[in-house]
């Protein structure tokens, strides 16, 4: 037996044996995998498990994802990140209504070319919702691999394109679904990043990154770009109907809604200005404290600012005044966490 079958065999072997229990396991419909696979992208399983639930009894088909209200999805998506892939689903969703009948199809040709699933996801969905011996090669998979079989080059854009040919070679046809999902346990649990359970894993016998003594070296990743970090300003705005919230429609958070905010870390005087051009003029408070998040590309560095509107005015176009039940409805991204907790405390004190 060469070492490539030796793997997919003591793989799935040990699979068999025992796995984590997750949701999507239990009914591997296509549908079911498609949506935790885009939940997990990113992700951990344990996070994804509550979101994955709560979204299955919104959604619990192709029909009720194409057909469901953009804010309502992206509330059910509130806390998941990169919102783009909520509405990708539903693009997605809309294009297998009209084009599939509802139904997924099983090819990965033709999964790939539906909005949000790439070559990962494609492979993924066709091994383990319709048994097609195809490669789901993600960073569990890239891992597991470099390790097993002594590959140090670094996995930049090309060599990741090598590894998903080499793959195909390696899916056993007689149960690729389970395989698929044993390369996903084995990274997720025992051959992690940082402090792999070499002891644990059914391939240490074979492994050649842990024969060299340090399986961590593996693998090879180019070197990541800095983050770029952007300070801002947000501006709790409270009047007389609730606090100020706008529309997002950059791609960054498109269709979530946000305080007002302005790059920089500006002074009471120029929060008040910008707060004027929108059409609501405001006097300043007091600052609220700070609050960080960190997107992929970008670390936000924000200073949180209370104002109180100096009119009874509309609210801009774009934009709304909302009251405490629904500001706890609407869609926020993660980054304005902190400053929504703390309108939601000052708005409960009255």
């Amino acid at each position: 037996m060469g070492k490539e079958e030796q793997f997919g065999r003591q793989l799935t072997a040990w699979y068999a044996e025992g796995h984590r229990d997750l949701p999507w396991r239990s009914a591997p419909g296509a549908y079911e995998v498609w949506i935790s696979e885009i939940m997990l992208q990113q992700t951990r399983a344990e996070t994804v498990i509550p979101y994955y639930r709560r979204f299955l009894a919104l959604f619990p088909d192709v029909r009720a994802l194409a057909d469901s209200d953009e804010t309502e999805l992206l509330k059910a998506w509130e806390g998941l990140g990169y919102y783009s892939r909520a509405r990708n689903l539903r693009r997605a969703a809309r294009e297998i209504e009209e084009r599939y009948g509802g139904e997924l199809p099983a090819s990965v040709a033709e999964l790939r070319r539906l909005p949000g699933i790439g070559d990962y996801t494609a492979g993924a969905i066709a091994s383990i919702a319709f048994g097609v011996p195809a490669p789901a090669v993600d960073g569990n998979f890239e891992r597991v691999w470099c390790r097993y079989f002594g590959i140090g080059k670094v996995m930049d854009p090309e060599a990741r394109k090598q590894l998903a040919r080499d793959a195909e070679d390696l899916v056993p046809r007689d149960n690729p679904g389970a395989f698929a999902n044993a390369v996903m346990e084995l990274g997720a649990t025992v051959c992690l990043p940082r402090s792999p359970k070499c002891g644990q894993c059914p391939l240490a016998g074979e492994c050649s990154a842990k024969a060299q003594g340090d399986p961590e070296a593996l693998p090879v990743k180019p070197k990541k770009k800095g983050q770029r970090v952007e300070l801002r300003s947000q501006m709790l705005v409270f009047g007389r109907q609730g606090v100020l919230l706008c529309r997002r429609e950059e791609r960054l958070l498109q269709g979530l809604f946000v305080f007002p905010d302005r790059e920089g870390d500006l002074t009471p005087e120029q929060m008040c200005e910008a707060l004027e051009e929108m059409g609501v003029p405001a006097a300043y408070e007091e600052a609220l404290g700070p609050a960080r998040h960190v997107f992929t590309h970008i670390i936000w560095e924000m200073r949180i600012h209370a104002f109180r509107a100096l009119e009874d005015v509309p609210a801009p176009e774009g934009a709304l005044w909302a009251d405490a039940g629904t500001l706890s409805a609407l869609p926020l991204p993660s980054a304005v966490r902190a400053a929504k907790e703390l309108a939601l405390t000052r708005m409960s004190r009255g």
